[in-house]
């Protein structure tokens, strides 16, 4: 890696941890300089603007949590037990989060909503990305006879993020883990109850 490419690297993470604590709006360029420890020449000298830097960031933090949720997924052979890794890797979330501040792709979604529709796409796809990760997990499950043939893959998908998703949100307003830990314990017994046989 050139000297260019890791400081465009350093930037990128640094971004991507301010932007996850504080939020785009919440973040100026002068904090990113402090983050960075670079001068605002520094920075544009890799990015044209704020917005350019933030949609780098954004994508930076979803692969990071992406490459947690594939790597927990690969490593088991089943439907059932797939899902309830993508679950388990949330709870992970707690002691090990891949970025400070929460899930990045909630953060996102909720600052975005209908002021920076740039991050809000690009918020929107990484969101598509885990659906249709879930979505695959129950189609071939059912082609496997693991999983239900009369159950429906969108609402499973549809169903699990808005859980876990509202349950990292009160995890993170009470800072109190237990409301994950109740959620990923019923969606565990619902993931069992799609069990063919």
């Amino acid at each position: 890696m050139s000297k260019a490419e890791a400081t465009k690297a350093h930037i990128i993470h640094q971004a991507a941890l301010l932007f996850n604590q504080r939020g785009y709006a919440g973040s100026s360029i002068a904090d990113i300089m402090q983050a960075t420890g670079l001068k605002k020449g520094g920075i544009y000298n890799h990015f044209k603007s704020k917005d350019e830097i933030a949609l780098q960031a954004f994508d930076y933090a979803a692969s990071l949590v992406q490459k947690i949720v594939w790597d927990a997924v690969k490593q088991k052979t089943d439907a059932i037990s797939r899902l309830k890794a993508l679950m388990q890797v949330h709870l992970n979330y707690i002691d090990n989060p891949p970025l400070a501040g929460g899930c990045p792709i909630m953060n996102t979604a909720i600052e975005s909503d209908d002021a920076y529709p740039i991050l809000r796409d690009r918020a929107q796809q990484a969101m598509e990305s885990w659906r249709n990760l879930i979505i695959r997990i129950v189609q071939k499950g059912i082609k496997k006879q693991e999983i239900k043939p009369d159950i429906d893959a969108e609402i499973v998908a549809s169903f699990l993020i808005s859980a876990i998703e509202g349950a990292i949100m009160m995890s993170k307003l009470y800072q109190d883990a237990i409301h994950l830990k109740r959620v990923i314990s019923s969606l565990s017994d619902y993931i069992e109850s799609l069990a063919y046989g």
